[in-house]
């Protein structure tokens, strides 16, 4: 019954964040880099921290006491998230910001305990980096949500049947969110897009989980719940760099990108393909007991190679 009431108030809660966008023009114009044709409502992934609130008023006596480090971390980065998708701000704001954060994600995951001092800085770039890697790839309807669910569902898989890590809800809540935001997104006709303030919102909650588990397990190998991102961004920033192009700027080389653009394929089709991808790693990843170098080869070898003979194809094509 619960979670039946929390769905029915996130519905409510994105209703109302329509009327608050359509009045205040919180909208996402089509330019030359866009995947879309219409004009569409912008930071439909408001829905995120607001589930993080709802999930603090049912448990309240833990969120005080487990959760404020987190709960200020993800508040502060979708806030200043959500200005930037209202009114874009300075580089050095945003990743302030983005650095306060993480410092409060990585002490509510105990990592300044459990890690030397020297890992500290290679965590700040692993996670910021992930966290852009989230912000990249929300380009087309359906990706941030439906890869999202894939990552949350398997997180919850492993708390629930192989290693208990964190508060069941906590992981579940973000999951009903994610649905919510799928029913209004995961559309040839989107209703909202997530915005800056979904795609950092809910990556921060998957990096804190993922870094939950990895801090429990001492297994690395759980960064690769987000292996295709991981390899996408990876690769085009590559590419990019090898074509002497300003990684900071606005691109359309993602294969995703290609795919939607230039193909024209469906978008619900892409992002599905991506999230069933990750899901058949992740399969693989949990139930492995490989080392994990040995784990990397056999996801990063062939995915990469199809990757990279799919992109050839349709750069090839179409004279990109």
């Amino acid at each position: 019954m619960e979670y039946i009431v929390i769905i029915i108030v996130l519905f409510i809660a994105m209703l109302i964040y329509f009327r608050i966008a359509n009045k205040y023009s919180i909208i996402d114009k089509p330019n030359h880099r866009s995947a879309h044709t219409q004009v569409t409502l912008r930071g439909g992934g408001i829905i995120f921290p607001v589930a993080f609130v709802i999930f603090c008023l049912f448990n309240l006596n833990e969120a005080i006491q487990n959760y404020w480090s987190f709960g200020l971390g993800l508040l502060a980065i979708c806030i200043i998230s959500f200005i930037d998708d209202v009114k874009t701000l300075s580089n050095k704001i945003r990743l302030s910001v983005h650095l306060a954060s993480v410092v409060l994600l990585l002490y509510f995951t105990d990592a300044f305990a459990l890690m030397p001092f020297w890992v500290w800085p290679i965590l700040f770039v692993i996670i910021i980096g992930t966290l852009n890697a989230y912000n990249f790839m929300d380009g087309i309807n359906g990706m941030t949500g439906i890869y999202s669910l894939i990552t949350l569902s398997s997180l919850a898989y492993i708390n629930k049947n192989i290693i208990q890590f964190t508060d069941e809800n906590f992981i579940l809540y973000s999951i009903l969110a994610c649905f919510v935001f799928l029913f209004f997104n995961f559309r040839k006709k989107a209703k909202c897009f997530a915005g800056d303030v979904g795609s950092m919102g809910i990556g921060f909650w998957v990096i804190g989980l993922i870094t939950l588990l990895i801090m429990r397990t001492g297994e690395y190998k759980y960064i690769l719940l987000l292996s295709i991102y991981g390899m996408e961004v990876v690769l085009t920033i590559t590419e990019r760099i090898l074509l002497k192009e300003n990684i900071f700027e606005a691109h359309r080389r993602h294969l995703y990108q290609l795919l939607a653009n230039e193909k024209k394929v469906s978008h619900l089709l892409i992002s599905s393909v991506y999230a069933v991808c990750q899901l058949l790693i992740n399969i693989f990843l949990i139930h492995s007991q490989l080392p994990v170098w040995i784990i990397i080869l056999i996801i990063f070898i062939p995915a990469g190679g199809i990757y990279l003979g799919l992109k050839w194809n349709l750069k090839k094509k179409y004279n990109l």
